[in-house]
């Protein structure tokens, strides 16, 4: 009783995440590089992994002019420097070199006594791709392979890839995805597996931890990265087709390290959170910024067509253990946020098919409670109906008092639409880091509320 009452309680928190009770997303105070001025390493450099080392960010990535495993350094996650060596130059026995561009998803830590670099790779038996690891003295590598045959390779559930290191309590796991989607299109699991500290062989039996279940997940879920914020375990993880606009990123969350876990019920980073800046965000890792801070890190196309997958760099935030990324746009309904003397009513054509109405009198308002991942500008987006028609008869502009944190922050104007008829206006305003309320009150003639989002 005492886990499905957690489980509950998480579904609740997620759910109001969703609904814009928690969480919003801050572009203010953008490092030169970050995701909303473009990417950090503008190249090929897809499924990036991150490992800080004595002031010094070593990125490892799936292969690419002619290197298995590709490595970059900064000082500053901003700057890059390209390593010209493969840092993995031979693959263990038990992997085929043909065809070649079959090696990816590289995971990088420090063992203890070295590093230890897991890779996907094809496995020379069965023909599907498989999980080894290598080690090294030096986080600049060579990485050598160990063992004599690959540290994750369920043939019978179509192989395994996309490995991710989690530690707790001395104990290490390797998460790992099993590769339905290539062969059988069966279905896709997140799992969980204990190791050796080194992370060279495993010792414990896979747990499942997710599986693809939602429509916009499309036929896979895979690239988990796990993360302990404010006593939440949070599963960042990759979904939908890799190739295309489709890929996404989005999270669940668990009291347990097993679980069980609690998917978000919409995607943190899509291209259309992005506004199409950055198409396909995926392959996503955390790491701690030189100011202590939390970043994602990961890959995308530029919004302009390039065809390379490019590594990105955004602000995280973590709002009651939820995550929040500066630059993806979060959805705020308006019948979930507080509604004074308005009425939420049904709405044809509305998100969710409710709107909030009747905020027609002085003291009317609805009051979004909005995270921000850092302070600065911001952009509010309002998706309104405005019907108001003037004292001939004639359709008129509308408007609402717009307040930030209880100050007056001018007002949002609404053209004519139409009762039921939707559209959306932008304004400015400025949020601070954390916890903010966003109002918007009775102003001129009458506007109905769908929605608003932030970025």
């Amino acid at each position: 009783m005492h886990r499905r009452t957690a489980a509950r309680r998480l579904e609740r928190l997620v759910a109001l995440v969703v609904c814009g009770l928690a969480l919003a997303m801050s572009l203010a105070a953008a490092p030169a590089g970050a995701a909303a001025g473009g990417p950090v390493l503008d190249q090929d450099f897809p499924d990036p992994d991150l490992l800080a080392v004595n002031g010094t960010y070593h990125a490892y990535a799936t292969n690419a002019y002619g290197r298995n495993i590709q490595h970059a350094t900064s000082r500053d996650l901003v700057d890059w420097t390209v390593d010209e060596a493969d840092v993995l130059p031979v693959l263990g026995a038990w992997a085929s070199v043909e065809p070649r561009g079959k090696v990816w998803a590289p995971e990088v830590f420090d063992n203890g006594d070295g590093y230890t670099l897991q890779y996907t790779a094809r496995d020379r038996a069965s023909g599907k791709q498989c999980i080894g690891a290598a080690l090294s003295s030096s986080p600049d590598g060579p990485f050598r392979p160990v063992g004599d045959g690959p540290l994750v390779c369920p043939v019978a559930q179509d192989g395994a890839i996309d490995a991710g290191s989690y530690t707790e309590d001395g104990r290490r796991y390797v998460l790992w995805k099993n590769d339905a989607n290539c062969c059988s299109k069966g279905e896709t699991w997140l799992h969980l597996q204990q190791t050796t500290p080194d992370g060279a062989r495993t010792t414990g039996e896979p747990v499942r931890l997710v599986k693809q279940d939602r429509d916009w997940e499309g036929e896979l879920v895979e690239a988990p990265t796990l993360v302990k914020r404010a006593g939440h375990y949070v599963l960042f993880y990759s979904a939908d087709a890799y190739v295309d606009e489709r890929y996404k990123t989005s999270y669940a969350v668990a009291d347990r390290l097993t679980g069980p876990y609690t998917k978000a019920a919409a995607p943190l980073m899509t291209t259309a959170s992005f506004s199409g800046t950055v198409v396909g965000p995926g392959g996503q890792d955390v790491v701690t910024g030189p100011d202590g801070r939390d970043r994602i890190v990961f890959h995308g196309w530029r919004g302009d067509g390039a065809r390379h997958r490019a590594m990105y760099v955004a602000d995280l935030g973590f709002a009651n253990g939820l995550p929040v990324v500066r630059g993806s746009k979060v959805l705020y309904q308006a019948e979930n946020a507080r509604v004074h003397n308005a009425l939420v009513r049904d709405a044809v054509g509305a998100g969710d098919g409710r709107a909030v109405g009747h905020i027609d009198h002085p003291d009317s308002y609805v009051e979004f409670a909005v995270f921000a991942a850092s302070a600065g500008a911001h952009t509010l987006s309002v998706r309104f109906g405005n019907g108001s028609l003037d004292g001939a008869g004639s359709p008129a502009a509308a408007s609402h008092r717009l307040s930030v944190n209880g100050r007056d922050a001018g007002v949002v104007a609404y053209p004519h639409t139409g009762w039921d008829r939707w559209d959306t206006v932008q304004a400015a305003l400025t949020l601070r880091d954390g916890w903010n309320t966003v109002r918007l009150a009775k102003g001129e003639l009458y506007t109905e509320l769908d929605s608003i989002d932030v970025a």
